[in-house]
Parts: C-alpha cells; sequence; structure tokens
C-alpha cells in the first residue's frame, strides 16, 4: 500500500482520498481551511454526497485517513501527491490553472523523496506537461518526480459508487514507472484501467463529458421539436433507448444541464479548439442549446402570465439535480433573478440546498420580489399562483396532482424535469405545462 497525499477537498479531492483509504492507502487530504478541516476530523463532510461521512468516519477512526492544513509535511514523504483542486471557468471559457499552479509550486518546493504527482482536476489537454516542468523549474531538492493524468468520471450524487466500482480507471503517463505505480495504486480496486499518454489522458475526460452534453442537448432540442409537430418526448427517447448504439442513459429531456462538469467542460474545449483555429460546430451548438434551454419554461409562463409582479411563485428545487447540494449552472440560478426582477414573490423548496442557496439570494424582499425559504414541498405550494419545477428530487415527485389542487390558489404548474403524468395533472385540473410533451 502506498503513502498518498491528496491536494483539495472539494467533489474531486475528498472523494478520491476517502476511496483510496477504504481501498488499505495511507492517506492525508490537504485543504487551506482550517474549519473546513476540523470539520473532516470531526466526521462531518463538508459536500453533501452518498454515503461519503459514513466511509470518512470509519477509515478516520482506522487511521487511514487524515486531514491537514500542513502540506509541507504532507507532501515531503508521500509516495503520490494527487491533485483535486479546482479549475473554474473563466470569462472567455477557458480553465483556471491557478489553483493547479499554487499545489506544483508548493509540491517543487517541497517533496524529499522520489514522487508521481498525478493530476485528478480536469484540465486542458497539454497542461500536464507543462506541470511537470514547472515541478522541474522549482524542485528544491534532487529528488525524482513525474506527473500523470487521471482523470475522474465521477457523477455528483454517486461520487462514491462511482469511484469504487467505476467502468474504468483512465491513466496517462510517459514512463514505465509512473505507469507501474499507477496501476499498483489502483490495484486494490479491481476495475479495467486504460492506460495511455497523457494528453490523450486529457482528452478522454473531454470528450466523454462532452459527449453526453451533447446526448442532453440533442435531446433537448428533439423535445422543442415534438411540442411543435404533436409528438411526445418520452415515447421517441424510448423508441430510441432499445438502439444498442444509442443506449438508454441521458436522454430524458428537461431544461439543460448544470453542474460542476459539463458547462464548465464543454466551454473549454470549445475554447481550446479556437485557441487551435479550429472550430467545434457541434460541441457549440450544445452550449447554445443549453444555454435557451434554461429559461424557456419562464418564457413560456412570461407569455402566458404577461407579468410576475405580485404573485406567489413557489420553486421546487434549487440545485443543478437531485442527490446533491451543489448549485452551479443550476436552471434556479438563471430563473429566479428573472422572477424577482418582475417582482415576484417566491417560497422556495429544497432538501439540502437551501443554505447554498441562500448565499446567493438572502431571505426576505428584494429590490422587487421577495424570495422566502420553506422546509416542505407542500409549503412552497401553499396559496401559489403559479409553480416551477427545476429539480426533480424524490421529495417532489411524491407530490400528488391533487395536492396542487388543494394547496395552490391556481394550479398552474410549469415542470422542467416532466416529473409529473400529463393525463393525472389533467384529469384533477392542474394546467401543466412539462418539456416535449404533448397532451
Amino acid at each position: 500500500m502506498y503513502k498518498i497525499a491528496v491536494a483539495g477537498t472539494g467533489y474531486v479531492g475528498l472523494v478520491a482520498g476517502v476511496c483510496f483509504a477504504e481501498r488499505g492507502h495511507q492517506v492525508t487530504c490537504v485543504d487551506i481551511d482550517e474549519k473546513k478541516v476540523e470539520l473532516m476530523k470531526s466526521g462531518v463532510t463538508p459536500i453533501y454526497e452518498a454515503d461519503l461521512e459514513e466511509l470518512m468516519q470509519k477509515n478516520y477512526k482506522e487511521g487511514r485517513l487524515n486531514y491537514t492544513t500542513d502540506y509541507k509535511k504532507a507532501y515531503k514523504d508521500a509516495d503520490a501527491i494527487f491533485i483535486g483542486v479546482g479549475t473554474p471557468e473563466q470569462s472567455d471559457g477557458s480553465a483556471n490553472l491557478s489553483y493547479i499552479a499554487t499545489v506544483a509550486r508548493q509540491i517543487a518546493e517541497t517533496i524529499e523523496k522520489d514522487c508521481l504527482v498525478v493530476v485528478k482536476s480536469t484540465v486542458p489537454v497539454g497542461t500536464n506537461d507543462k506541470v511537470e516542468q514547472f515541478i522541474k523549474d522549482f524542485l528544491v531538492n534532487d529528488v525524482k518526480v513525474e506527473v500523470a493524468s487521471n482523470p475522474e468520471f465521477l457523477a455528483q450524487g454517486s461520487a462514491v459508487h462511482d469511484t469504487l466500482h467505476a467502468a474504468r480507471i483512465i491513466i496517462g503517463t510517459e514512463s514505465a514507472w509512473a505507469e507501474d505505480m499507477l496501476k499498483k495504486i489502483y490495484e486494490p480496486f479491481n476495475l479495467p484501467i486504460v492506460s495511455v499518454n497523457r494528453r490523450s489522458a486529457e482528452m478522454i475526460k473531454y470528450a466523454s463529458n462532452d459527449f453526453l452534453a451533447l446526448k442532453i442537448s440533442y435531446m433537448n432540442d428533439i423535445a422543442n421539436l415534438c411540442e411543435l409537430v404533436g409528438a411526445n418526448i418520452e415515447d421517441v427517447s424510448k423508441g430510441m433507448s432499445y438502439d444498442a448504439r444509442i443506449g438508454k442513459n441521458f436522454l430524458n429531456a428537461g431544461i439543460g444541464f448544470g453542474g460542476s462538469c459539463f458547462p464548465k467542460d464543454t466551454k473549454a474545449l470549445e475554447y481550446l479548439a479556437r485557441q487551435n483555429g479550429y472550430e467545434l460546430r457541434t460541441v457549440k451548438a450544445a452550449i447554445d442549446v443549453n444555454k435557451e434551454q434554461k429559461t424557456m419554461l419562464f418564457k413560456k409562463a412570461s407569455r402566458h402570465l404577461i407579468t410576475f409582479n405580485g404573485l406567489k411563485v413557489a420553486v421546487l428545487g434549487l440545485t443543478f439535480k437531485p442527490g446533491t447540494d451543489d448549485l452551479r449552472e443550476a436552471p434556479s440560478l438563471e430563473n429566479i433573478p428573472l422572477l424577482l426582477a418582475q417582482g415576484a414573490d417566491i417560497n422556495a423548496y429544497d432538501p439540502v440546498g437551501e443554505e447554498n442557496f441562500k448565499k446567493k439570494f438572502p431571505e426576505g424582499k428584494n429590490a422587487h420580489g421577495s424570495i422566502n425559504y420553506v422546509k416542505t414541498a407542500e409549503e412552497a405550494l401553499k396559496e401559489a399562483n403559479v409553480c416551477f419545477v427545476f429539480t426533480e428530487w424524490k421529495e417532489i415527485k411524491q407530490l400528488k396532482p391533487e395536492d396542487f389542487i388543494k394547496l395552490m390558489r391556481t394550479p398552474l404548474v410549469y415542470d422542467g424535469r416532466n416529473s409529473f403524468d400529463i393525463k393525472s395533472m389533467k384529469k384533477v385540473g392542474v394546467e401543466y405545462y412539462s418539456i416535449g410533451r404533448n397532451y
């Protein structure tokens, strides 16, 4: 087993560190936030992720997992250092690599033995070449150091399962030494390993995520056309799913993709193509479709209602998808400012995303409207004039059509996740609009 340090304790770094410990390695997770480190030592996860807290507590108690702000101590004698810090999107669509550079400099000035540096963060093709050169330029001690690429393919909400039971592990290396060490680190996982060079590994990450984003945007585009021509997107996707060449996943229409990966990765790859004099027209189209899709229901409702001024609006779901408290690129972030600007009085409900959303939209009166956070979906619906469904949490999908009739002042529902049966809603008298489904 290896002594591993992990830089960064977000979705990528923390999940990786915990899973390495679960498979028997000695792991130290490094973060600059002392409060966050103390929180993790107490067994509390800073992110909402299924099964993560249980494994954190187990492996910390058994002595395989620790947390620290002292990067010098963590890095100096590590066999491998995994970098899992953020690479946020910049205004031009490129990736911000400043956090990667900071960790690389710290590693160079700290390591005292031969070390493999493994970048799990999503970075543009060619970045790991630069990281390796950067570390060697600032290296203090006479030790061997190489950089490998090991992109993650976890989905938020199922990140622990996706790591421990991955379809494949991608490793990108430039030497037999680095390849052999990474294979041995992942040997206890007993998963298929695809070994390629560094640049191919970097591209596999972008190509995979962007393909899935393309699939989602394509289905949303088809759904919009279905509404116009009288077809039903659910019937269409069901018929498509039987074709093994297409598959059954990522065929659900909705109000666009969000999260930490798809929006950022599509823009980053499109930017990389432009920088190299090439236009990725398919990826650019996916970006454009997704941007328009997020506010489609708001625009449809605006045509119906003329204005939201003085109306009570129920918002069901704030996070970009169920199973996570992540708000990044969530449709709610696009739609709620539009509703507030028109003077809506919003009652918002989300099982886990409320606290994060409050940081962006504090409770109370806005310049025009107001936002109030409630503890149940039923409370959000009470006396509402209109309802928007932005996230398909089970707590929301469990609502019955009769609940909308009983609780709302006017049962007008715009469902961005196709959460309810059209016939059932119509039967009880709900005026119901969804994505790509005809009545």
